[in-house]
């Protein structure tokens, strides 16, 4: 399953507020702007200052900035000595592309001061993230999770994702950054709460894939394995967690990790002797093929009629054994 999949649907229009009359705004991966009669990209803005413009006012969407706080972010605090009357017509560029014939009413207005994107004429995709991640942290597993697949459908890309080196959206994007890992290791404890476990290992997957470091993608992630019944998979999972954290942070997991650890302990422990020594004949034959190269071997299939497990497979059987019984012990 793609954890991506997906698309806003009808709990997306109870998180926000209609957007019918409203200018529907990307700025989640590629910059769009749906002004109704034509679609805006990252080329139709006038040009790079002008469009900056716009992200800087979209990241403090409804809070006014000062005249001065746009030219010092835009030139990074190096001003032209004509820095004023040049911000003034970047402005006049970007409205006349964003809002034509609307200058006074439209989403961009001027205050005391300075400018500011008027927060009622505008349905921003960071918004409406923020705003459906909030709802999911306040409802319960069968709410949440239809909640957080809408919320990641929009963040499937990074803050600005045009702005190569936009020093002043350094905070913001690490903000939403962050956001969008809570999101997903959420939607994994949702998932896993409601059973849905493939979707649960693919959202704590994506986490782990960034950050290899955080527990609470690891609990997901083992926890769902377990609910599974892919005990040894469990297993092998907290193993690389352990690992993975006593290199990196020198510590060792946390209590729920080690009680998940026992728990797949002893629901690997049953029924396992066969496996160990069909494993361990495995090893017997290959240890008389070094000692006697020309003697036919032969070893017993197991019980089952199944085949026997490689050398490898036989090592990773026998070394899980003993692990669990050291710590069992």
């Amino acid at each position: 399953m793609d954890p991506n999949h997906g698309s806003p649907g009808p709990a997306l229009n109870s998180a926000c507020d209609s957007v019918l009359t409203r200018m529907p705004i990307q700025i989640l991966g590629d910059l769009r702007v749906d002004r109704g009669d034509a679609i805006l990209g990252v080329q139709h803005l006038g040009g790079p200052k002008p469009r900056q413009v716009l992200e800087i006012l979209l990241l403090q969407l409804g809070q006014p900035a000062s005249k001065e706080k746009l030219i010092d972010l835009l030139w990074s605090g190096h001003p032209p000595a004509e820095a004023g009357p040049t911000l003034e017509s970047k402005v006049s560029v970007l409205r006349r592309h964003l809002q034509p014939g609307a200058a006074k009413t439209g989403p961009l207005q001027t205050v005391n001061g300075g400018y500011v994107i008027e927060k009622s004429l505008v349905a921003l995709d960071l918004e409406q993230f923020d705003t459906l991640l909030q709802l999911a942290h306040q409802s319960m597993p069968a709410q949440a999770l239809p909640l957080l697949r809408q919320a990641l459908a929009l963040a499937s890309g990074p803050l600005l994702d045009n702005e190569l080196l936009p020093a002043w959206a350094d905070e913001e994007r690490a903000r939403h950054a962050t956001h969008v890992t809570e999101a997903r290791i959420l939607a994994a404890e949702s998932a896993t709460a409601l059973l849905e476990l493939d979707e649960a290992l693919s959202w704590a997957t994506v986490v782990l894939q960034g950050d290899q470091l955080n527990e609470r993608a690891w609990t997901a992630f083992i926890l769902a394995l377990e609910l599974a019944g892919r005990h040894s998979e469990g297993l092998q999972a907290y193993e690389r967690c352990r690992r993975i954290l006593h290199q990196e942070l020198g510590c060792a997991p946390g209590q729920c990790l080690r009680d998940a650890q026992l728990r797949l302990l002893g629901a690997t422990a049953d029924g396992e002797l066969s496996e160990v020594l069909s494993a361990l004949l495995v090893v017997h034959e290959q240890i008389r093929r070094f000692a006697h190269p020309d003697a036919a071997v032969y070893v017993d299939r197991p019980a089952s009629g199944a085949s026997s497990p490689s050398l490898r497979e036989a090592g990773t059987t026998i070394d899980a054994f003993l692990r669990r019984a050291f710590v069992l012990a």
